[in-house]
């Protein structure tokens, strides 16, 4: 019989608001709620101390990732389960993707979350969790490190984003389809997970800054982060990879002190090199900025998180490109 870990955060998969039993579930009780049989693998349940969802800090995500890598290089589970409020799923799980490394060859690292709380009617809680303890033990996701599992289908950890925060088929892949489906207690692949992330060295940066950017928006604002102790600057710009003008001396500025700075966009771009995208686009580029390989603007937060770790710009730079 196969070994899972079950690193439980609490929220709302595990939240009871009804008079006769009020609180959060352990996650030995998410185990207990769900239908005698359903599950067949060995789990066993760790509770972790964690924020709610929405206000998840970047030290505990980075916990859960390295507890996750832990168990399948150290421990010898085979899979990993982690349940999660849904708000900040998509960065804890592509964080973890992200440092999973070895791991991804040894077992499968599957989030999950829940819309929906345990008392409620028709909760999504408990399928949700069958469901990711069957995609942590399938072989046919060997291989692709971190991803979602979310009403019976499963996400990239790169490529998810939650589209609907009241539906239980609220996140999406889209413009990728999802990897694949459980059904009849096995994963059935619909797709191959992306490459797999450059290797990680040192340890990440856990203060990386993500400021929007909109006409008008000040350039103080940029050094204002890195005042206040940001070791490296993520903007969501619009387009293909554009930013106000105003900016680009701010980005040469921080450049030159060693601040990398990493251009997302609001819009799904491709993976193409920021300075490929055209002569007007390409701006931020000639003054240094680095693109974020079609990344969304809070998952290039994670990918510059861990970017640090090998140094500065021209690292962080180098990294990107392989990415």
């Amino acid at each position: 019989m196969k070994r899972v870990l079950l690193l439980a955060t609490g929220d709302t998969i595990a939240h009871s608001y009804a008079p006769d039993r009020p609180g959060v579930a352990s996650g030995a009780e998410l185990l207990g709620a769900v239908p005698p049989g359903a599950i067949t693998a060995d789990v066993v349940a760790e509770d972790v101390m964690a924020e709610p969802g929405w206000d998840m800090s970047p030290s505990t995500m980075l916990e859960l990732a390295r507890r996750a890598r832990s168990a399948l290089l150290e421990r010898g589970f085979d899979g990993v389960v982690i349940t999660h409020g849904a708000d900040t799923l998509e960065e804890t799980a592509y964080l973890t993707d992200l440092l999973a490394g070895r791991a991804a060859e040894r077992g499968t690292i599957v989030l999950t979350c829940a819309v929906r709380s345990r008392d409620e009617p028709s909760a999504d809680g408990p399928r949700n969790l069958v469901s990711s303890v069957v995609a942590a033990t399938d072989e046919a996701l060997r291989g692709a490190g971190a991803v979602v599992c979310v009403n019976d289908e499963i996400h990239a950890a790169r490529w998810v984003s939650m589209t609907d925060a009241t539906s239980v088929a609220g996140f999406s892949s889209a413009p990728f389809p999802p990897l694949g489906r459980v059904s009849g207690g096995r994963v059935e692949m619909q797709s191959p997970p992306p490459p797999r992330p450059p290797a990680f060295g040192g340890d990440p940066a856990s203060d990386v800054a993500l400021i929007k950017t909109y006409p008008g928006i000040e350039p103080g604002l940029l050094t204002a982060a890195v005042d206040a102790g940001a070791q490296g600057v993520v903007l969501e710009g619009t387009g293909t990879g554009n930013v106000p003008v105003g900016l680009l001396s701010a980005i040469a500025e921080l450049t030159e002190w060693g601040i990398p700075v990493v251009v997302a966009s609001r819009c799904r771009t491709g993976r193409g090199a920021l300075g490929e995208a055209g002569p007007v686009q390409g701006l931020a580029a000639k003054v240094g900025a680095i693109g974020a390989r079609g990344l969304a603007p809070e998952k290039a937060r994670c990918a510059l998180m861990v970017a640090l770790g090998a140094g500065g710009v021209d690292a962080v730079r180098e990294w990107f490109d392989r990415l």
